[in-house]
């Protein structure tokens, strides 16, 4: 049992003890027994003060074979008591203590992982996604109660969620979380001038950091993306075309929900992209064997040109891929990852995972 629940059950049988203690010294002690006289008398007994019976039990039996039970019983639970709450805060603060040093440790060693600004509703969503795809990330949040009562809620999801307590306009903090060794950072703060100040210091900070923002109004999105941020999410904007899309297209959409949702595969559209020293610079995609191999599906591949970014869908089988494209394929998160990690042998899976 959870030391929390412990201590709750441990101070329930302590009140129903002390309730049951004061009625029963008013009811056996008769009229002249007060409420403050009993309490006094529960209170003197089960801590073992031992002062003066202030209810006398000398010339009443019954209400002296009570008081033995009261003594038996009640001291029994106190110390029960006692001995949990002195557990609970000795061991929740040596507890507290080691998880943050083994936090700081394995924050410090991450490479290539996301910092996620905000741990909020969209925030929670965001944690969501990055673990069901084993994406390692890192949470910023100046409320260390909200985090607190999202992981008793939800220990199963977020028992190993590494974050930061603290304010995530404060570089100092960002820096705390892998900002220098990051790629790439996600601000969900519920304010779109919060999240514009964290694109300046971010982007002033790590020029070649990917930066996504959040924007409640339209006109801040600009302003993002002037400031740094290489691409900002409307919620209402996606709401609105969700909207829409359940009406014109929701066969589409189900099957989106469906593959997001599904608890037992991590199905994803995801890309792979070829560095320079890439094993499959020169292939045809019909020579990697996407399918057989990595038992994904390619869907299309960015890349760029004289002309610009060129997109091209459903590429044909004897497309050759060149360096700094980008494949975008369907399929699980660890196939991918394979895939990823074997098309470019420099990246490890970790920097991902």
């Amino acid at each position: 049992m959870p030391p929390r629940k412990r201590l709750i059950l441990a101070c329930c049988l302590l009140i129903t003890i002390g309730t049951i203690a004061v009625l029963g010294y008013k009811i056996i002690g008769g009229p002249s027994v007060t409420t403050l006289d009993a309490i006094y008398m529960v209170v003197v007994t089960l801590s073992g003060v031992g002062y003066d019976e202030i209810v006398s039990t000398a010339n009443n039996h019954a209400l002296r074979i009570f008081n033995i039970f009261v003594v038996l019983i009640g001291a029994g639970v106190a110390v029960y008591v006692f001995s949990v709450l002195t557990a609970f805060l000795v061991e929740g603060e040596l507890r507290h203590l080691f998880r943050r040093s083994r936090m700081k440790k394995q924050i410090s060693e991450l490479k290539q992982h996301f910092i996620v600004c905000g741990f909020g509703e969209t925030g929670r969503h965001v944690v969501d996604e990055l673990a069901k795809t084993k994406t390692s990330h890192v949470v910023v949040e100046i409320s260390n109660d909200a985090i607190i009562r999202t992981q008793e809620s939800h220990h199963d999801m977020y028992k190993d969620m590494l974050y930061i307590v603290g304010d995530a306009t404060d570089e100092k903090v960002l820096i705390q979380a892998g900002l220098d060794q990051a790629a790439g950072l996600i601000a969900v703060l519920p304010s779109d001038k919060d999240n514009l100040v964290i694109t300046v210091v971010v982007r002033q900070r790590n020029p070649s950091i990917r930066i996504v923002a959040r924007c409640t109004h339209l006109s801040y999105a600009d302003r993002m993306i002037k400031a740094g941020a290489n691409s900002t999410v409307s919620p209402n904007h996606i709401g609105g075309l969700r909207m829409a899309s359940e009406m014109l297209r929701p066969h589409v959409v189900s099957f989106l929900d469906l593959m997001l949702q599904e608890k037992s595969r991590t199905l994803r559209i995801d890309e792979i992209p070829l560095s320079d020293r890439s094993r499959w610079i020169g292939s045809m995609i019909s020579e990697l064997k996407l399918g057989d191999r990595y038992n994904v599906l390619p869907l299309a591949i960015r890349s760029v040109t004289d002309a610009g970014p060129q997109l091209a869908f459903n590429p044909a089988a004897d497309t050759r891929l060149a360096a700094g494209a980008v494949l975008i394929v369907m399929g699980d998160a660890e196939n991918v990852h394979r895939a990823r990690a074997e098309a470019n042998p420099e990246w490890s899976t970790s920097d991902r995972i």
